[in-house]
């Protein structure tokens, strides 16, 4: 159990059968009336964020949210395979619980995949990726003077901005999580 009291950034616990997670809190002490706790809290499985405020002596059930390291193997429609890298099993995972960052994902990467109670509910994928670009305008000399970018198609069929240097067959880093051009990988 857990007091509202004790929340830290990153906590996970149980409330009203959904599992939150603390983004931000701060113990709040008014000259008048008793202290409170205000949060930040996301919902780990829908995703959706609220700020509510606590009394500091409630009390809430640890959520223990499982991280397993899996590689992404393939995918067959809606399900994408997941083979567990200690027991070697095939977990399908439904593509509703893929982020939009998982665009960027190759077939044999490692992945993070999250659960609850055995119940799957996110995939997080490596924050950077080295992918081919397969598609984009080749590029002008002397256009480099302004941040332009141009379209770029990647190996995964995700689509970015890069700057007009990059050419099509080059690997360049793409951070996941915001889904930049990073920088040019030399092979």
């Amino acid at each position: 159990m857990i007091t509202a009291g004790d929340f830290r950034n990153g906590v996970t616990f149980d409330m009203e059968g959904n599992v939150f997670q603390i983004i931000e809190f701060q113990h709040v002490k008014p000259g008048k009336g008793a202290a409170f706790v205000r949060a930040k809290i996301r919902n780990v499985i829908s995703g959706a964020v609220v700020e509510r405020t606590f009394n500091p002596t409630e009390k809430f059930e640890n959520a223990i949210v499982e991280r397993r390291d899996m590689q992404y193997l393939y995918n067959d429609g809606d399900l994408y395979y997941f083979m567990d890298n200690e027991t070697y099993e095939n977990v399908p995972v439904n593509a509703s619980v893929l982020g939009d960052n998982f665009k960027f994902v190759k077939e044999n990467t490692d992945c993070k995949i999250l659960s609850y109670k055995g119940s799957t509910f996110g995939v997080e994928p490596p924050n950077f990726m080295e992918l081919k670009i397969v598609k984009t305008d080749p590029g002008f000399a002397g256009n480099t003077a302004t941040n332009a970018t141009k379209p770029a198609t990647l190996e995964t069929g995700a689509e970015i901005k890069v700057p007009l240097f990059v050419d099509e067959g080059e690997v360049i880093r793409v951070d996941t999580r915001t889904g930049e051009y990073m920088e040019r990988v030399n092979n």
